[in-house]
């Protein structure tokens, strides 16, 4: 009833967090049963470790929250000695977020990871600044994109290769035929929206960023647009990330095509969130009269004369 395919991993459910809110995994254990998710999916990791921004960090929004964490994170080598051999005993699935300024960097952290058992795929997060190329984002240009997933997919073995795909873009499906053409056998959408929030009394900006990534509610709508737009034009599979905050959202993005989902913003409110959606998927699942997740992944049916 609940499992699907995202490539080439079966998961057990379609539900699973999304990178950057759920730590490395094991520091959410208090508060999640991890045998029960569908894939524990790693903060970003890089070579070297990485500080982030400075505080103030993250601000509450209407309808969401924004943040400007700066990729902080204790860097690849020691990912896999302090944290996933504890990950390994949980039997899901471990999908490592990476992230890189060159291509030569992406390429050896692909390496690094594809040899650790317990990583089943590389989610390549391209939304970060390509320092060979001025500054330009990764993920702005499908000839940046295609060059870059190629590369990883090099060194990824028999892993398979996820591509995070940012929303600022003027055309997501010519980001994501890319994506399919560099070798990944998925996309993620969406990553956060560039947002601002000021405070009056200060005359500052409330972030010490001065801007930060949208997330939450706020950008459900646009998530879903975009995973509609790519699971139906583009023969790759899609995980729908965006605003998801109960059951039936996680039905929608299945519904307009996506085939399993990740939950972020979520879960600074409730750590619990994520194992309490998929206990209530079967009944909600029952009441909309939907057999599979497979089987109902794209089912949305869209009115064309009027």
């Amino acid at each position: 009833m609940l499992e699907t395919r995202v490539g080439s991993l079966t998961l057990k459910n379609p539900v699973m967090p999304a990178s950057g809110t759920f730590g490395y995994g094991v520091e959410m254990e208090r508060w999640v049963n991890l045998e029960k998710v569908g894939a524990i999916v790693t903060k970003g990791l890089s070579l070297k470790p990485i500080h982030g921004n400075p505080p103030p960090r993250i601000v509450e929004t209407c309808c969401g929250m924004l943040n400007a964490i700066g990729l902080e994170n204790i860097g690849v080598e020691a990912f896999v000695k302090e944290k996933l051999p504890h990950l390994r005993k949980y039997g899901v699935p471990v999908i490592a977020n990476i992230f890189a300024t060159s291509y030569e960097d992406f390429q050896e952290l692909a390496d690094i990871l594809s040899s650790e058992e317990g990583v089943s795929a590389l989610e390549v997060n391209v939304s970060c600044p390509n320092v060979h190329e001025g500054g330009i984002h990764f993920g702005t240009s499908p000839k940046s994109v295609e060059k870059v997933v190629s590369r990883v997919k090099k060194k990824a073995k028999n892993k398979d290769v996820w591509v995070k795909l940012s929303p600022n873009v003027t055309d997501i499906l010519t980001i994501a035929r890319a994506a399919r053409e560099g070798g990944a056998s998925a996309v993620v959408l969406i990553n956060t929206i560039p947002a601002m929030a000021v405070d009056l009394a200060t005359r500052r900006p409330v972030l010490a960023n001065v801007t930060g990534g949208l997330s939450g509610p706020a950008i459900k709508p646009v998530a879903l647009k975009l995973v509609w737009e790519v699971a139906s034009n583009c023969n790759i599979d899609v995980v729908g990330v965006g605003g998801i905050t109960s059951a039936e959202d996680v039905l929608e993005f299945i519904m307009v095509g996506a085939r399993a989902v990740q939950i972020g913003s979520a879960t600074f409110r409730n750590p619990s969130i994520i194992e309490e959606i998929i206990e209530d998927l079967p009944a909600k699942m029952k009441k909309y009269k939907i057999d599979s997740v497979q089987s109902f992944s794209g089912s949305i049916e869209i009115q064309e004369d009027f």
